[in-house]
């Protein structure tokens, strides 16, 4: 009842993300663009700006809400998510590397992210292994990994400065002139982690139980959790290549699902996919009409949003 519900959500955060903007679209003109039937400019604007953009902020939210929840599977804690672990900001070392000194190569932003991401991932482990892996140690050492990648990030803003303009939006997450060449780019990351992400479903279950009784029921503890962290760094490093470092989606979105359908990752995992969806869909929507003609970058919105639901979190939980 409650994956009826979201996918509600994403229906009717979608359809608000294609009619609503500085210029609204009818249903009626949606519904004969989309069949190919349309005319005038409202069909360009629907095919061409909002129908893309739409679909990236979709796959944007999956991509990060999954990842957020599979993190914080493996480390036991409802706190952790790509942002905060330094995974996205090792994707975002690498992205804005490829942004200022390779400005014409964007097609090598999301690989250089990838590549970041598992860099981030893989040194956290590093730094957090001691007689085997315990959530708490991979917590502080991406905590500490995340600082010290987003001092790179601002050494290399500074000294760039020069080209930092077409890196500041990306910094910040912002779904602005995104297009169906981003969608293509983004839905075979999106599809293949979220059916990985989906089969070890059940391994993300017996990780609940604890190590050592993971073991004990035949659980390769070790290598299923640096398989699950590949994954959620595919998944983050995706989206971060495309809307740039877009924070609080991996966090609020996994534990809102949870409260509300519970801890098995066989529905948990969909929850999150689909809230995550409407949730940057809806954000972005907002972002765009709140201040028009101003538009703010999604990221601000997210924020915003983000920071109070946080404190819950601690207050909550610690």
């Amino acid at each position: 009842m409650v994956l009826f519900a979201f996918l509600i959500l994403v229906i009717a955060a979608g359809a608000a993300s294609i009619m609503l903007g500085s210029v609204a679209i009818p249903f009626a003109e949606i519904e004969s663009a989309l069949q190919g039937t349309g005319v005038g400019t409202h069909e360009q604007i629907l095919m061409n700006i909002r129908l893309p953009r739409t679909l990236v902020a979709a796959l944007v939210g999956i991509n990060l809400a999954l990842s957020g929840a599979i993190l914080q599977a493996i480390m036991k804690n409802p706190l952790a998510d790509p942002h905060i672990i330094g995974i996205s900001s090792g994707a975002g070392l690498m992205g804005i590397l490829v942004l200022l000194l390779m400005p014409e190569a964007t097609v090598l932003v999301t690989p250089a992210a990838f590549v970041g991401a598992m860099g981030a991932a893989l040194l956290i482990y590093v730094l957090a292994w001691k007689d085997g892996i315990r959530p708490i140690r991979i917590i502080l050492a991406g905590v500490a990994v995340s600082a010290f990648l987003g001092a790179g990030i601002s050494a290399l803003m500074i000294l760039y400065s020069d080209r930092v303009h077409s890196a500041l939006m990306w910094m910040v997450g912002g779904l602005s002139a995104r297009s169906w060449p981003h969608v293509a780019m983004l839905y075979p990351y999106t599809i293949c982690a979220s059916v990985l992400a989906l089969l070890f479903s059940r391994h993300l279950n017996i990780l609940q139980l604890g190590d050592e009784m993971a073991k004990g029921v035949g659980l390769a503890v070790e290598r299923t959790r640096f398989i699950l962290t590949a994954i959620a760094a595919l998944l983050a490093s995706s989206a971060v290549s495309v809307v740039g470092l877009l924070g609080f989606v991996g966090l609020i979105v996994p534990h809102a699902a949870r409260l509300l359908i519970g801890s098995d990752h066989r529905l948990l995992l969909p929850a999150s996919a689909l809230l995550g969806a409407a949730v940057v869909m809806a954000s972005d929507t907002f972002a765009r009409i709140a201040f028009a003609p101003v538009e703010l970058p999604v990221g601000i919105i997210m924020a915003a949003l983000g920071a109070p639901f946080f404190l819950f979190l601690l207050r909550r939980e610690l």
